[in-house]
């Protein structure tokens, strides 16, 4: 089976991911600086989410680019990680709209948690389908800072209703820890 239209699809999923994202970017009824005020945890919580979703396409790239096989496995393990994506928007917009009270940043770290695992299990299940190359095992190794980060992220989740801006906290250091590509399926298919 080709990855092509895996990767199409994805593509696809997360365009309207972020298509969806900005619509939630309603325009003030002001024309002052005033106006825009109110749309600052909004805005905040798009950028923290077009930052995740873009961390989520680069790496979904790579690793597709680090296999050859995908069966029937992948395309369900691959629709896994596209549900808790899919819920983004809906995460991101609670929780800009609530000013980043502690259940919507309860509910975006759960979803950024669910999200993590998802892109663990299809990680290994298109190692566990590539046997030959062995790229993408060699890069991922331990997956120490996959690891790290879901156990951030689930962290979060209950210090969200303890303190709030830690839980948000830790969720922007896992966006930091995550920003550029991940360079070790870059370096193991060169080497």
């Amino acid at each position: 089976m080709g990855k092509g239209r895996l990767e199409a699809f994805s593509d696809g999923v997360i365009a309207i991911i972020i298509t969806i994202m900005v619509l939630e970017l309603k325009v003030p009824h002001g024309a002052d600086w005033a106006a825009l005020q109110p749309l600052v945890p909004v805005f905040l919580s798009y950028v923290l989410s077009f930052i995740y979703v873009g961390i989520y396409w680069n790496n979904h790239h790579h690793m597709l680019h680090a296999s050859t096989v995908v069966d029937g496995a992948v395309l369900w393990a691959n629709l896994h990680l596209m549900f808790w994506l899919s819920l983004v928007p809906f995460a991101t917009g609670w929780m800009g709209e609530n000013h980043f009270a502690p259940l919507p940043v309860a509910l975006y770290g759960a979803m950024l948690f669910m999200s993590s695992v998802a892109y663990y299990i299809l990680e290994h299940t298109l190692i566990a389908r590539n046997p030959k190359d062995r790229i993408l095992a060699k890069a991922v190794g331990k997956d120490r800072k996959g690891i790290a980060s879901m156990v951030l992220y689930l962290l979060a989740v209950p210090l969200a209703f303890v303190a709030v801006w830690v839980s948000f906290t830790l969720l922007v250091l896992v966006a930091i820890l995550w920003f550029l590509p991940d360079r070790r399926i870059e370096a193991a298919m060169r080497s």
